[in-house]
């Protein structure tokens, strides 16, 4: 019998604690995890691929931190882009490794993209590249000082 789904989201109180274990300890494994929760093996692999299945879980990669990689600096770029060229310019700012996330948004401007370098300089040739994309009009950027909240999805699920 399938496990009712109840809260936030459809997760269950079950649910947010076999999250809570695996983005806090994500090298904990299966069995683990079971035991540190009480239940059965099979349950939590369960939870899990049932998480997958819904796209509540969507990667088990590492999170990587772009300072640990030689990118200290950060910085968010508006693009105004000619609206008919925006697949192009989707599937041309992909291949530039430095953009991180790009996200299409309201407001003054048209794409929101986190950018990361290794310096000021690198910061600039990253933008330089993107603004030599052909569709994208102009470009507006902020360097960040410092991060108060990281990116972070886990507290959604009810934590």
């Amino acid at each position: 019998m399938a496990a009712r789904r109840t809260g936030r989201n459809g997760l269950d109180e079950l649910d947010r604690r076999v999250l809570r274990l695996v983005r806090e300890r994500p090298r904990t494994g299966l069995l683990e995890i079971s035991r540190i929760l009480g239940v059965a093996r099979g349950t939590v692999q369960a939870r899990l691929d049932r998480m997958v299945a819904d796209g509540v879980i969507v990667d088990f990669g590492p999170n990587l931190s772009p300072r640990a990689l030689g990118y200290p600096v950060q910085a968010f770029t508006t693009l105004e882009v000619e609206q008919v060229s925006r697949p192009d310019i989707s599937a041309a700012l992909e291949v530039i490794p430095e953009v991180m996330e790009a996200h299409i948004v309201t407001g003054p401007g048209d794409v929101w993209c986190r950018i990361a370098g290794r310096d000021h300089e690198h910061i600039q040739r990253v933008i330089d590249r993107m603004l030599a994309i052909p569709g994208i009009r102009r470009s507006s950027t902020v360097i960040t000082l410092s991060t108060v909240v990281a990116h972070r999805v886990q507290p959604l699920a009810g934590d």
